[in-house]
Order: structure tokens, then sequence, then C-alpha cells
């Protein structure tokens, strides 16, 4: 053979070498594909065939002789998901940075060997049937980012050692099972935490979120105690659902100032009056079902949707919300069921039809006829001896 057919050969031998998976990340990859099925109508695992280059196979991406990257499933929406469980060898994958799992019916728990995949930044097993608890190893994981478990079946507590992950952005953890109380979390680049749908109780102490946070979204929980010290440090938020829980005490005048475009606190126990610092911005602002009292400010005029209803707010309704009701700017204003004494408003006045009001269950007979929710009921007014009873 001449010296160039030699140089050419050593050229193909380096080239398909280079090519060659890990042995640890093949067998691997092996383990991972016999724990796991395609459901009806997926064909997800058609291209994983081991006796070509599983760097090739669908949703396995390879640097050099290690896989970095490990998606399960179609991700096309509404596609078919896998069944299964997850195979501990999945900790063999040491150069992991990202793993995912499309929608499907894989079932029992995390594997504890998770917790080896220092590498990983990225992990996401959402809507399975995923069960049992959290492993703390996940703790372990310090380059972790993102970390999305939501819509799964898990139980037990959130281990503290994920709060003290330093990398962590993104902590989405609900509609599952999840009980106990909720760690303080260190990362200063952490901005969404939702772990709505759960049962999780206790307070939440001063400083558990870092002021970095734009979304929090902590509603049907069992969550109790004040939130007046833990709220004002977070003036980035964007999204905050407090609701359904068991919150107490006042309601922070400066949160109305944040650049929230949605802020849902009802159906808790917040008591007090409730006083924004300025003309209050924010599109959507429920406050319903919770124990507050007072006049209702005129700050709240601005507001496009506003539930003050079931409350126990007292006095007339300002002029300012006449006037926006009117002009069509606010869109809803539920004032039902509180003490309230009158609202300065013409009976001929004409309500925009895009606009709705609801009065019922005041101690006034409400000045215009509007229709109301039919949770509302279908008194009018107050008894005259709750009103009487009733000084705020």
């Amino acid at each position: 053979m001449s010296n160039l057919g030699l140089v050419i050969s050593f050229t193909f031998l380096l080239q398909f070498c280079s090519a060659i998976l890990d042995p640890v990340d093949f067998l691997a990859l092996q383990s991972i594909r016999k724990s796991l099925e395609d459901t009806p109508g997926s064909n997800y695992f058609s291209s994983w065939d081991f006796t070509s280059d599983p760097c090739n196979f669908a949703g396995v991406y390879c640097e050099g002789e290690k896989v970095v990257a490990l998606n399960l499933g179609d991700p096309r929406a509404g596609a078919p998901g896998l069944s299964g469980r997850l195979h501990p060898s999945i900790g063999k994958l040491t150069a992991l940075a990202e793993f995912t799992v499309v929608p499907g019916r894989i079932m029992g728990a995390l594997p504890e060997t998770l917790s080896e995949l220092k590498n990983l930044r990225f992990l996401a097993v959402s809507r399975n049937f995923i069960s049992r608890e959290i492993p703390a190893g996940l703790g372990e994981l310090r380059q972790l980012r993102t970390l999305d478990l939501s819509y799964n079946q898990l139980t037990g507590g959130l281990p503290s050692a994920i709060g003290s992950l330093p990398e962590l952005t993104n902590v989405i953890l609900c509609h599952n099972h999840l009980s106990g109380s909720i760690p303080p979390f260190v990362s200063e680049t952490l901005t969404r935490f939702d772990l709505k749908h759960n049962d999780l109780s206790g307070p939440i102490e001063p400083g558990s979120f870092p002021p970095s946070l734009q979304y929090l979204s902590l509603s049907w929980n069992r969550l109790s105690g004040p939130v007046e010290r833990l709220l004002p440090t977070l003036n980035r938020l964007n999204y905050l659902d407090l609701s359904l829980n068991q919150f107490t005490g006042p309601i922070p005048g400066c949160i109305f100032s944040f650049p929230i475009t949605n802020l849902q606190l009802e159906r808790n126990q917040f008591s007090g009056p409730v006083s924004p610092e300025n003309s209050v911005t924010i599109p959507t602002v429920d406050l319903s079902h919770n124990m507050l009292y007072g006049q209702v400010s005129p700050l709240f005029a601005t507001v496009e949707k506003l539930y003050l209803n079931n409350n126990r707010f007292t006095g007339s309704v300002p002029t300012t919300f006449v006037d926006r009701l009117t002009a069509g700017s606010i869109q809803l204003l539920y004032l039902q069921h509180n003490f309230l004494t009158g609202m300065p408003i013409n009976p001929r006045t004409a309500i925009p039809l895009s606009s709705s009001l609801c009065l019922q269950y005041n101690c006034m007979v409400p000045p215009v006829q509007t229709p109301c929710p039919n949770n509302a009921g279908t008194q009018k007014s107050r008894p005259t001896s709750q009103c009487m009873e009733w000084k705020g």
C-alpha cells in the first residue's frame, strides 16, 4: 500500500473511532431502552437500533464519545409518550447536561442515581405518573438550573438540599402531592417558582426567596402565616398567586406597585385595611374571600378587573370607580358580600355591556340593577341586623 493510502486509511480509522460511544454510555442506553416502551401511536424508539451509532438515535445528543443530552419521547405537541420505568443506569451517563421526558405513562420512582449526574443543568420529567419522594440526592446537582417534575404523583417533602442549589433558575413542581413546608431557596438567579396544587403547609419564612424571583405560584395548598415581611423584598414579581391557602395578616401595600400582570390572593384569611401606595396598574387583582376591612381605596379604580367580593369592606364606593366604570375602563368590579353603604351612581346610568358590576348583599339597596354571578345568591341586601352589628 502506498504512503498516501496508509494516510487515508489511518484518517478514516481516526474518524471512525472518534464516533464510537463510550461503552459505559452504550450499555446505559441499552438498559434505559429495555425499561421503556412506545405507547400506542408512538414510534419514537424506531431509530434506536443498537447495531448503529447511538449518537444518531432520536433524542440522543453526543459530544465526542459521551452522551450530553437525552430527550426521551417525541417532543411534538400531542404526540403519544412512553410507558415503563426510568432505569437507574441513567446515572451512568456522567456527562449528561440535559435530561427530559415527554408527557406519557412512565411510572415508578425517580432513580436515586440521578444524583450522579454532576453536570446536569436541565431536568424535566413532567406529566407522567412518577411517584414516591423526590430524591434528596438531587441536592447534589450543583449545576442544576431547571427542575421540572410537574404533573406527576410525587409525595413526601421538598428536600431542603434542593433549596441550597446555587444555580437554580426554574423550580416547577406543581400538581403533585407534596407535603410539609417550603425550605429557603438561596439561588440568586431564581426567577420561576411554581408549587401550586400540592399539600404543602406551614409558614414561609421571610427571606425564603431571592429578590430575583419574577413568578411565584403557591395556590391550592395549606400554607399559612403572614406574608408582610416576605413579599416586600420580591419587587421584581410579574406574577403572584397565593390563592386558596390559609395566609393571614395584612396585605403589604407595596406589592400593588410591583410590575405584576396578575395578582391572585383570593380565598385566604388576610385581614386589615388594604392601602396601595399609588394608583394600581395591575390589570387583574383578586382579593376576594378574605377578611379585609375598611374603605375601598380609590387607588384601585385604575384596575381593569377587580375582585373585592366576600370581605368586610365598609363605607361608600369612591366616585372614581363610577367614572371609570361608565367610561368602560373597568371591565369587572365585584363588590358583593361586603358591608358597603353606598355608591354614588345615578340609577339611570347606562353601564357599558363590556363591563360587569355586582353590588349584591351589602348594607344598601343596589342603586343600579346589574347581573351578578350565580354564587352571589339572590338576596339584594344584607339584613339590617348584620349591618348594625358590624363595625369594621
